[in-house]
């Protein structure tokens, strides 16, 4: 179940993006764009409704996610539903094509921001949940979803990491393009 729930986890954190500062994406292997891809098909481009097959790893290769074998990821590209860097590599790929990409943490979920780790009196963290590494949900003062981690567990307070939980990671994505329908005419 914790393996699931960390699974959906990071398929929506896929679909949310924060507003990055300048950074890149470094695009490996370009060569591996896939020769299977239908030359008539339409290319990826601002406003098409793009389906994703992909496998999300770190960069050890540990494989963090993925939807390979289930049902694609569905995004509008240039709307800002995907990581930066990934939203670039994809950019004129066709249906069938291949791509291997390395998004940096400046284009994907940002540096640890050491502004995001909060201490709060032991009290205000449920007993069950004082414990290192622990999930927390909250809703904040704006109705927004927050999210924490008990990072350390002191005397009086716990420290909790509110970054996202892939900040500061470099991010690997295989991905095959599954489907695209081009821009609606507005």
């Amino acid at each position: 179940m914790k393996r699931m729930r960390c699974g959906s986890m990071l398929a929506i954190s896929l679909m949310i993006t924060f507003a990055m500062a300048a950074g890149c994406a470094h695009v490996e292997a370009p060569d591996k764009v896939s020769a299977q891809a239908k030359p008539d098909s339409l290319g990826i481009q601002n406003g098409s409704t793009v389906q994703l097959e992909y496998r999300l790893s770190d960069d050890k290769g540990k494989v963090l996610d993925t939807n390979e074998g289930g049902d694609p990821l569905v995004y509008t590209h240039g709307q800002g539903q995907i990581i930066p860097g990934l939203e670039k590599a994809l950019s004129g790929l066709r249906v069938g094509d291949i791509k291997h990409v390395v998004v940096s943490p400046d284009e994907a979920y940002g540096p640890i921001r050491p502004d995001a780790f909060v201490e709060v009196p032991k009290e205000r963290v449920p007993e069950k949940s004082r414990i290192v590494g622990a999930h927390l949900v909250a809703q904040g003062q704006d109705g927004q979803t927050r999210h924490a981690f008990v990072k350390e567990i002191k005397e009086k307070t716990i420290l909790l990491d509110t970054n996202h939980p892939l900040a500061g990671k470099i991010l690997t994505f295989d991905v095959r393009v599954v489907g695209v329908d081009p821009a609606k005419n507005q």
